[in-house]
């Protein structure tokens, strides 16, 4: 099997492999592309929590962004945890570099067990400078509370909100709805001719650690491929919700999603 695609991501490390730039790169590689990094920052962390974040330098960041482009040049680029201003900062520079049009960004803003991973400087600059670089930014409920400073606790509230994004500049975004208190999962795509709902099954589990890193990547990888965005969104939520059936159940905190849900092993490798 040959990969159909390139993927650059941009992205934080997870030690625990459950997020970040380890479930990025299971999730590409599973749905059959070629991934690329640039990693933001180093974590310590397993399912329980975050230990310690250690930042890589701006400059280091652009030269990995710039010298793998420069090489191998990305069909697409998912953009995942920016810890400060001076990182979005050199982010943003470079991607005038590389001009990939196909980029994809999830805001990440607080881990699953609650630790916070960007600073309020970083968030102010997430929604006024880089959220319009990007063609598709796929926020959770609670990153779309901070995006838009409003509460969200209906699938109304998340159209609300993401019209509001649509209106600071997002071309388009994709609300997840997993934190809503519903037996049916409802993600929401919007921009400003259309209203789209993916409404799926939830299926209740504590191991759901990584979902939005994984769910980008998958959209991203399935948009580097060429299909179009709303196709793009129902595979990657598709992928997302068999990792979450899967009900892994690694570690003792909130247990990683399994990415390996899409492969199907040759017999030599059995």
């Amino acid at each position: 099997m040959f990969p159909q695609s390139k993927v650059l991501i941009i992205a934080g490390s997870d030690s625990s492999g459950g997020a970040g730039i380890q479930a990025d790169l299971k999730t590409v590689t599973a749905l059959g592309c070629y991934a690329m990094t640039a990693i933001t920052a180093v974590t310590a962390q397993n399912t329980k929590g975050v230990k310690s974040i250690v930042a890589i330098k701006p400059k280091e960041i652009r030269n990995q962004i710039e010298f793998s482009a420069k090489d191998i040049r990305p069909d697409a680029v998912k953009i995942g945890m920016l810890h400060s201003k001076s990182v979005i900062s050199a982010v943003i520079k470079s991607l005038k570099k590389i001009r990939v049009n196909k980029i994809v960004l999830d805001p990440v803003m607080v881990a699953k067990g609650g630790a916070k991973l960007i600073n309020d400087t970083a968030i102010f600059y997430l929604r006024t400078k880089l959220m319009q670089k990007a063609l598709l930014i796929t926020p959770n409920i609670p990153e779309a509370e901070i995006l838009t400073k409003t509460k969200i606790e209906t699938p109304d509230d998340m159209i609300k909100a993401g019209k509001m994004l649509i209106d600071l500049g997002a071309k388009n975004v994709l609300i997840k709805g997993g934190h809503l208190k519903s037996k049916k999962m409802q993600d929401i795509l919007i921009n400003k001719k259309i209203i789209w709902v993916f409404k799926n099954r939830k299926y209740n589990s504590k191991n759901t650690h990584g979902t939005g890193c994984t769910l980008s990547s998958a959209i991203t990888t399935h948009l580097s491929c060429g299909k179009d965005l709303i196709k793009s969104c129902e595979l990657g939520i598709k992928y997302v919700n068999q990792a979450i059936k899967s009900n892994l159940n690694l570690g003792r905190g909130n247990g990683p999603i399994n990415h390996l849900n899409s492969i199907t092993l040759n017999k030599k490798f059995k």
